[in-house]
């Protein structure tokens, strides 16, 4: 395996305040509390309840430890988590304006402003929630049958005729599908020609396993280590072994919504950021995440599912164990969390390459038009993170090839097996 690596450019104090500036926020630090909440007036939030919608995953964590560590009342808002079962329903309820915004697939969002396969609606992120921990598991048959890794899954593929193994993903345009057709292309498997892929919600994900609905699928902790534990299936890969730091869940919602509440969005955004630090701050704030979101109310799981691998701690089932660098992180001071544009920018390459674009866009304006780190860089004043001098960074990826958005149309007509 080639070595993986993502180039996120310096953060400094001196890059913060020179972007916070640029942002005009030295205009609204007088309007800060010492301790970082905004003052009323001006700058009170104009909605104060906000509903947000989450999937029960492991990342879903900032949004439901920034209600409950109470990070929200520090910025004038309460927000109320909102426990959804689908993708597509979040995507529904955002379009609709049922929920304010969401813990959401980056390719979703993306999906959705583009009108690929569902609503149009102009729409908006305001930060990124994590990076890594999304894994793709092989069910138990795959091991017996000789495949373990993307090599020994060629070999078993190739065998077949074409479609007798189903792999399954959790939206269209979103993460997941991403990752999963990266490695199967990347192993030389076609991911529409030589496979059949399915769409399967998160949360079940584990029981079509059990019942041979499929023979693989890509998804969010803690479903994968919930396979292994319930004998369906292991750990092929991680998907920080696919693209390490790779950007996964944003805080999604739309344009209108900001352009409504632009003080409401940055104070969302400051609770979520406070909550990521909070998280990434130590392995205790992890083990209380692991606990608090094992919850009925929100994974709705047993505790050590989620521990270990929100630890770092893994195992992928066939007898590997590892102390992971790369698990999940939702904070890394503000690496994580910047809105980098080359981020929504790959996610449109990989749209275009497996046709879900039928042309190239102007795959940069698109990701300014919707990644709003203007907001982004408000809410980290007030917060005091700092932001990174680029809005762009550069990633090599499982297949060696380099990420850097410098020829995003070049880059996506690129790749050998492609739609």
């Amino acid at each position: 395996m080639k070595s993986l690596k993502t180039e996120t450019p310096e953060l400094s104090r001196r890059g913060f305040i020179k972007a916070g500036a640029a942002a005009g926020v030295a205009a609204l630090l007088p309007g800060l509390f010492p301790g970082g909440a905004w003052a009323a007036g001006s700058d009170a939030p104009e909605k104060k309840e906000i509903r947000v919608g989450f999937i029960p995953l492991t990342d879903c964590a900032s949004v439901v430890m920034a209600a409950v560590k109470k990070f929200d009342e520090k910025y004038g808002i309460k927000i109320i988590p909102s426990k959804e079962a689908s993708w597509a329903s979040v995507r529904d309820k955002l379009v609709s304006g049922e929920l304010d915004a969401a813990h959401v697939l980056y390719g979703l969002v993306y999906g959705v402003h583009l009108g690929i396969g569902g609503p149009k609606k102009d729409m908006a992120v305001l930060m990124s929630i994590n990076n890594n921990g999304q894994a793709i598991s092989l069910s138990t048959q795959m091991k017996e049958k000789g495949a373990v890794d993307g090599a020994s899954l060629k070999k078993v593929v190739a065998a077949g005729s074409p479609g007798s193994y189903t792999f399954a993903q959790t939206f269209p345009t979103g993460t997941h599908a991403m990752w999963l057709y990266y490695w199967l292309a990347a192993n030389d498997i076609h991911p529409f020609q030589d496979v059949k892929a399915i769409v399967v919600p998160p949360p079940q994900m584990v029981a079509n396993a059990r019942v041979g609905n499929m023979h693989g699928f890509c998804v969010g902790e803690p479903w994968n280590q919930r396979a292994i534990i319930d004998g369906v299936g292991f750990t092929a890969v991680t998907t920080q072994d696919i693209w390490t730091d790779h950007p996964e869940k944003v805080l999604g919602t739309t344009s209108d919504w900001v352009a409504k509440h632009p003080n409401t969005a940055r104070a969302l955004t400051a609770a979520v950021l406070d909550a990521s630090r909070w998280i990434d701050a130590s392995d205790a704030n992890r083990k209380e995440t692991a606990a608090v979101i094992a919850a009925r109310s929100y994974v709705n799981t047993d505790v050590d599912v989620i521990e270990g691998r929100i630890l770092g701690q893994y195992d992928n089932g066939l007898g590997k164990k590892w102390a992971d660098p790369n698990a999940m992180k939702f904070f890394r001071d503000g690496a994580v969390t910047f809105p980098y544009l080359s981020d929504g920018m790959w996610f449109l390459t990989q749209h275009r390459r497996w046709g879900l674009l039928d042309r190239d866009v102007d795959y940069l304006a698109v990701a300014k038009a919707i990644n709003r780190t203007d907001v982004y860089k408000q809410a980290a004043a007030a917060v005091g993170v700092a932001v990174p001098a680029s809005e762009m960074r550069s990633a090599t990826l499982i297949d060696g090839v380099v990420w850097d958005g410098s020829n995003p149309a070049a880059y996506a007509g690129g790749f050998k097996i492609k739609a």
